[in-house]
């Protein structure tokens, strides 16, 4: 079973990511077939995005209520009807549609591969998986870019989607021999309205990044509302009888860290992955297709080190290893910026290794996440650590992206070339993309330190043999 479980999982974190990354290069395709301008267009990613990152928190919720077979099942056959009808989809508003059925889809397929790792798998076998879910993840970042390139070019962009088709039908056969039939039906009733409450919250916080750039009245107003929702759900939380989130989970200093922890890695990596291609277009001159290739660098690099993140956990811990790995990846970023002057490819390459060596030593904050909460919050746990992730995703590309802005115009008004001043948005946009990672690996020293089981029998025989002292002590005896 763990064989399998460990193809379930690469194949679903590969194809939800996959999803989002491989749009891109078809969206000039697109744009150009429906004729849509770039604020239009950028609702084809956002229809995939929203519910994704919106209903996480959510999904992981029902997903332990409803069991992980029915709802993965029903996940997978929702998704692959998105890819069919976005492939087929003859008008922008059909295309979005799809694009929000897929999104809805991989919100409650996300968190039920996640919750396999706790349920199906032993603790160096979680170790494993989450590396390998992490390389899968890598895999659809890097090969993404080129991918759709090469698939809008020579077969049409309605490939993009039917592409999906082959890991959902895999998938689908695995399923009834990798996970159980097991179902809570009698467990505590969801709170609906705080899910609708943190949902709307979260779509509107996305939207408003989306907006903020081109429509600044507009993403104003998103923001507020999004925070003012964001702050009511957190009253009603403190407030509620039946939580969306267990307060097993927010007291727990080892989860709350690994949120925290996977925030700042997305802020870090996830805006340099969206601007790589862009920057090898408009600042090395390559295509499309070439120059979202050498992201693969960085997939190949974690496939690479994954292998070894077992190890270290062992030698080293959890804490130490994912310190570590964020510790290699802020090294990578900074030595990205070092040669960013440079207007060729090759100096690139050896800090792009840096940056996926160093993110697969990052996976065991998931696994250790999951460790450390009890079973039946598995769902809920996995959906929440996906939900900080694909949200530190968004606020990764603002982030970057307002750097890159900002350094480029001033640059643009010195009289740079176009080309040069993208380069040192760029640089600047690397900088605090290693800034927060490097924060990420301090706060991961600091919270997911969790004292050794050998120690903690030592602590305890400890504490009961004061304990039997005291209580002899004041003894009449």
């Amino acid at each position: 079973m763990t064989g399998r479980t460990l193809v379930i999982i690469a194949l679903g974190a590969f194809v939800t990511t996959l999803d989002n990354t491989i749009v891109a290069a078809g969206a000039p395709s697109i744009a150009a077939d429906f004729g849509l301008g770039l604020g239009a267009l950028q609702w084809v990613a956002l229809g995939y995005m929203l519910p994704f990152a919106g209903l996480l928190p959510v999904a992981g919720r029902l997903v332990d209520r409803w069991g992980r077979r029915p709802t993965l099942s029903a996940g997978l056959l929702a998704f692959g009807a998105g890819a069919a009808a976005g492939g087929v989809a003859g008008s922008a508003g059909l295309l979005v549609a799809a694009r929000v059925l897929q999104g809805t889809a991989a919100a409650f397929l996300v968190p039920g591969l996640l919750s396999l790792l706790r349920s199906n798998l032993g603790t160096r076998g979680r170790t494993l998986g989450a590396a390998v879910w992490t390389a899968s993840l890598a895999a659809a970042l890097a090969l993404g870019p080129a991918l759709g390139g090469l698939l809008s070019e020579y077969l049409g962009w309605g490939w993009i989607f039917f592409a999906n088709l082959p890991f959902v039908a895999v998938m689908l056969v695995l399923l009834p021999s990798t996970v159980p039939r097991v179902r809570d039906p009698d467990g505590p009733r969801p709170p609906v309205a705080s899910m609708a409450v943190v949902t709307a919250s979260l779509v509107l916080l996305t939207a408003a990044l989306a907006e903020l750039g081109d429509h600044l009245r507009a993403g104003i107003a998103l923001l507020a509302a999004g925070s003012a929702l964001g702050g009511w759900f957190v009253l009603r939380e403190r407030r509620a009888p039946a939580r969306l989130v267990p307060a097993a989970l927010t007291g727990n200093r080892v989860f709350t860290g690994s949120l925290a922890v996977q925030v700042l890695w997305g802020l870090g990596i996830s805006g340099i992955v969206f601007f790589t291609p862009l920057l090898h277009q408009e600042f090395l001159g390559l295509g499309p297709v070439r120059a979202g290739l050498p992201l693969a660098a960085v997939a190949v690099a974690v496939a690479a080190a994954a292998p070894l993140v077992p190890r270290a956990v062992t030698a080293f811990g959890p804490h130490r290893t994912v310190a570590a790995g964020l510790a290699v990846v802020a090294a990578g970023l900074g030595a990205l910026a070092v040669v960013n002057h440079v207007p060729a490819l090759g100096p690139r390459l050896p800090a792009l290794v840096l940056i996926g060596a160093g993110s697969a030593f990052t996976t065991p904050s998931t696994s250790h996440a999951l460790d450390v909460v009890a079973q039946r919050h598995s769902g809920t746990a996995s959906g929440l650590l996906t939900a900080s992730r694909e949200l530190a995703s968004a606020l990764g590309v603002a982030l970057i992206g307002a750097v890159l802005t900002a350094v480029r115009a001033v640059r643009l008004g010195s009289g740079a070339p176009a080309g040069e001043a993208l380069a040192d948005g760029y640089t600047a946009g690397l900088l605090a993309a290693a800034a927060a990672t490097l924060a990420g690996a301090l706060l991961a020293l600091r919270v997911s330190r969790v004292i050794p089981p050998r120690s903690r029998r030592r602590v305890t025989n400890t504490r009961c043999r004061n304990s039997f002292a005291r209580e002899h002590a004041e003894s009449p005896d």
